[in-house]
């Protein structure tokens, strides 16, 4: 987990929007070649010469997309990095520089801002990412933060969502529902707290759900380790939404249809010992949950051996026609129609 300074106060209005500008970004240190010139300007300069560029943008706004009296600002810079860096791997591609963009009522003071900017310059340095801009400005409804990711890929490596063929394997990776149950406890514990503000929780044994909905990381490495392996995903996407449906996209995008089987989804053991104690159904947790940031992708079963084997992947169904429709092979062998009961950031909750 992340640090968090001292709570000390300095009001924005102090500094203004152009020193609190000044302020946030006086460190940066540019590392790609490709930044011509970050911030201090009109706009940004990027240079990709012969590459495809990547851009892709998230707003989150509190209240909808997050909750501070659980969510540690520090940590919140660096997920709202995670958020967008995960949709550029998951274009197959190599993320290389973000811009940032803040609202922030005037009950956030100097020192809060600068959590949230710790975590997204630790984001950064971590992930090999540039800060290259953005703005800030005062918003009368909390804070907000929108975050535009630009990465670059060989035309020849971009991996869309629509190129998945019939009897193609479906892959992810890592392990899924964890953010969910980690989002649970922590909405569990904010309620045991405002009926008994002494309460002490003992967070310990959900130390890796929470960590994973807190601190979530991209997976920059498997985009590396494919190219390593000699595979090339046919369709690709990350799990934000869902396993159910992100699954449906590739399936509606490429016009087939799949089998996915519930034996197969991968499960870490903390997920399946917290579904019990929540009397909570851990295929539900996987299939509709979200926030995992894994990668969801479909190989050739030509690539399977290159692939088998490596703990970083779990063969969950294959793709088949699309008269077939998407459906869900439960442990019982009983085929359920898929659908998507993830997050919607329009529908009511």
């Amino acid at each position: 987990m992340l640090e968090n300074k001292e709570n000390t106060r300095t009001s924005l209005a102090e500094l203004g929007e152009f020193g609190l500008i000044n302020h946030l970004t006086k460190d940066i240190k540019l590392v790609h070649k490709s930044s011509v010139k970050g911030v201090g300007d009109d706009a940004a300069v990027i240079n990709h010469k012969n590459m495809q560029t990547l851009v892709t943008t998230d707003l989150l706004i509190e209240g909808v997309h997050f909750d501070l009296s659980f969510m540690p600002l520090k940590h919140l810079g660096y997920k709202a990095v995670m958020v967008n860096l995960s949709d550029v791997y998951a274009m197959n591609g190599t993320a290389t520089q973000i811009t940032v963009s803040i609202a922030a009522s005037n009950r956030f003071p100097l020192e809060a801002i600068e959590e949230l900017y710790a975590g997204i310059h630790l984001a950064c340095k971590n992930y090999e990412v540039d800060l290259v801009g953005g703005d800030t400005t005062s918003s009368t409804k909390g804070l907000l933060i929108s975050i535009t990711a630009i990465g670059e890929a060989n035309s020849d490596d971009i991996v869309y969502r629509d190129g998945a063929k019939q009897n193609d394997l479906l892959v992810v990776t890592g392990d899924l529902g964890a953010s969910y149950l980690g989002l649970q406890v922590l909405e569990r514990e904010k309620q045991v707290f405002e009926v008994n503000p002494q309460a002490k929780p003992d967070l310990d044994q959900y130390a890796y759900l929470i960590e994973r909905q807190l601190k979530p990381e991209a997976r920059r490495d498997i985009v590396k380790l494919l190219k390593d392996l000699k595979v090339k995903p046919t369709a690709m996407i990350d799990i934000s939404d869902g396993l159910a449906s992100e699954v449906i996209h590739i399936c509606q995008q490429s016009k087939v249809g799949c089998h996915l089987y519930e034996d197969k989804i991968p499960l870490d053991p903390q997920v399946i010992a917290t579904c019990e104690e929540f009397k909570i159904d851990s295929t539900m947790v996987a299939l509709s949950g979200g926030e995992d940031y894994e990668l969801l992708f479909t190989v050739a079963q030509s690539d399977f051996d290159k692939i088998k084997g490596n703990p970083n992947f779990t063969v969950i169904g294959h793709m088949t026609d699309v008269s077939l429709g998407m459906q869900l092979i439960t442990r019982a062998d009983q085929q359920i129609p898929l659908t998507a009961q993830g997050w919607d950031a329009f529908l009511k909750k």
